[in-house]
């Protein structure tokens, strides 16, 4: 497979969702030739650096796709990171280098129910798997947020219940999002599991996953987005040496 192609793109609009969740529609003639159907799909925002130094990289999820645009959402956290802090500075008309994009990953739809897990650097990718899933689907969305004003109106089947987790002060025990994951009933039959967070919590969530319940490898897509303390370089590091003891376990 070829190295996805590098284009650029212009802001369109800009949105705030919540207190701390931005969006930035970006679009122009550098989608003419864009798969459709790519939400939840990442990109690459490029950002050069002078100085003959690689330019940085951060990934996001396309949270909607029309003719010509994309929606990408933005957690607003701090420290800001530089992707972050373009966004928040982010006008219509400025430009920016993307590419992608990139694999989709999609939660497992031949299962009995579902639980779906996240917190908000994962809400775009989760709502798109969360609003896909068959009429009839049952189980349960556990999303952790910085703030009760961060909750947003998600599509969802009517027996699949949401349940937001408030914790301004994530950590990398990931306490408060993996407890409410525990306090819900397991379902009978074959869940197909998706869960994107923090690495510790990630950890901490795909050990129980595995040791208390035995969820096969084919029903689980177990995945971190960010480290604490950590850049993308940093996270990507962990993430490499984490995939590499869990081959050999």
């Amino acid at each position: 497979m070829g190295k996805p192609m590098t284009r650029e793109l212009e802001v369109l609009r800009t949105a705030q969702l919540s207190p701390h969740m931005r969006r930035i529609t970006l679009g122009g003639d550098g989608l003419a030739d864009f798969p459709a159907d790519q939400e939840s799909a990442y990109i690459k925002l490029i950002f050069p650096r002078g100085n003959g130094e690689k330019p940085l990289m951060r990934t996001y999820t396309i949270r909607h796709q029309r003719e010509r645009e994309i929606d990408v959402d933005f957690v607003q956290h701090h420290p800001m990171g530089p992707a972050s802090r373009w966004a928040d500075n982010a006008m219509p008309g400025d430009r920016i280098l993307v590419g992608g994009p990139g694999a989709k990953k999609l939660v497992q739809q031949q299962a009995d129910w579902f639980l779906l897990v996240g917190d908000m650097t994962a809400l775009p990718a989760l709502s798109v798997n969360l609003a896909a899933l068959p009429d009839e689907a049952c189980g349960h969305a556990v999303i952790e947020i910085l703030h009760p004003a961060d909750k947003q109106c998600l599509v969802h089947p009517e027996n699949v219940q949401i349940h937001w987790v408030i914790n301004a002060q994530p950590n990398p025990l990931g306490a408060p999002l993996l407890n409410k994951v525990q306090s819900l009933p397991w379902l009978k039959g074959q869940p197909g599991v998706w869960a994107a967070c923090e690495f510790g919590t990630m950890r901490a969530l795909r050990r129980w996953l595995k040791q208390a319940h035995e969820v096969p490898k084919s029903h689980m897509y177990v995945s971190s987005y960010w480290k604490i303390g950590q850049t993308e370089d940093g996270h990507k590091l962990a993430k490499q040496q984490d995939t590499m003891a869990e081959s050999v376990s």
